[in-house]
């Protein structure tokens, strides 16, 4: 006589399991931002240095959004990436400097035109500088990850120079349109409209991002090469083509962030991007080597913790995200969002 196996309710654990664990990453925000209240204790500041972290955290992320995409698929670390963010900023800045007569003029048209104009230059600059820099540094390195380091941490030193003999070695400093100055008073907070501004930026940068990645043709490439580069190849596709092209593209968002972060600061030195390396290393390490969306995440956690810290004890704030990152490789060794591999 046979008996009728027993229910295993295992698998429907697991699946629960595995759900809450998809999402864990994504909660840390809304968790951070209750930790965050319940420190600051003034619903008005609270919300203050919620927007300027947001905004600050979606700058890290248009600059480290590129870096996690080069390693992901060409398996290159580039510590020579803020070179492209100093560059970007310069060219943006030098244009937005030029454009005086529209960004100084009464009127939104005129001023969100001339931030733009800024930004296409300096991604064009930045994306060039980016292929001769993938041509000239990172190709004879491939596969070689000590000599990567070497090579492109050498590059950035010579672009930095390069950077001080065509602009000087003086700050440059710079208003920012007017209609992106002042704020919004909102619920007795002052929400700066720049800030604003590049919250939304950084929202539709990540929601192209993800829709070319998950919807488009190139995008799965991209997603095949770097999960399996040998399997992609081995079918035909362009891989190398794909390698140079992602190379700009990251290249040309961090030119677009040194714009965006030159505005949020309303200065710009030839070392900004070196400086900046540190809080993008981070992003891109506990977000997942080659996940976007780990990246955003990453980005957004990095970003109101800064500001937190800052506000409470500013002295912490320089070591709050190298304890965040700590946290978080001794919770999820391999980042919050990581890439799974083909073995």
């Amino acid at each position: 006589m046979t008996t009728a196996p027993e229910h295993n309710p295992t698998l429907h654990e697991l699946t629960l399991m595995d759900r809450l664990a998809q999402y864990a990453p994504v909660l840390l925000i809304p968790i951070l931002m209750v930790i965050g209240l319940a420190a600051i204790q003034s619903p008005s500041s609270w919300l203050t240095l919620t927007v300027s972290g947001l905004a600050m955290g979606m700058m890290i992320f248009i600059m480290a959004s590129g870096l996690t995409l080069v390693f992901g698929l060409m398996d290159v670390i580039n510590f020579g990436h803020g070179a492209f963010v100093s560059v970007g900023a310069f060219i943006g800045i030098s244009i937005l400097l030029a454009l005086g007569t529209m960004t100084g003029a009464p009127s939104i048209f005129l001023n969100v035109l001339a931030v733009l104009i800024a930004i296409v230059g300096a991604m064009i600059g930045a994306g060039l500088l980016g292929w001769a820099f993938e041509r000239v540094i990172v190709k004879p390195v491939y596969g070689a990850h000590l000599k990567q380091i070497l090579v492109t941490m050498g590059g950035m030193i010579v672009v930095e120079q390069l950077i001080l003999v065509v602009w000087g070695p003086d700050e440059i400093f710079i208003n920012r349109p007017e209609a992106l100055k002042g704020a919004y008073i909102f619920l007795g907070a002052a929400v700066e409209k720049y800030r604003l501004l590049a919250v939304v930026l950084g929202l539709v940068i990540f929601a192209g991002m993800r829709w070319v990645l998950r919807h488009t043709k190139i995008g799965l490439i991209v997603r095949a090469g770097v999960e399996n580069g040998e399997m992609v190849r081995a079918l035909g596709y362009p891989l190398r083509l794909v390698f140079i092209s992602i190379f700009i593209a990251g290249s040309a968002l961090a030119g677009l962030g040194g714009v965006m972060w030159g505005l949020y600061q309303e200065v710009i030195t030839a070392h900004m991007g070196g400086s900046l390396m540190v809080l993008v290393f981070i992003v891109v390490i506990i977000g997942g080597l080659g996940s976007v969306e780990g990246c955003f995440i990453g980005a957004l956690l990095v970003g109101l913790l800064q500001n937190y810290v800052g506000f409470l004890d500013p002295k912490l704030a320089l070591v709050s995200n190298i304890g965040l990152m700590v946290l978080i490789l001794m919770w999820r060794p391999q980042g919050m969002v990581p890439v799974v591999r083909a073995k």
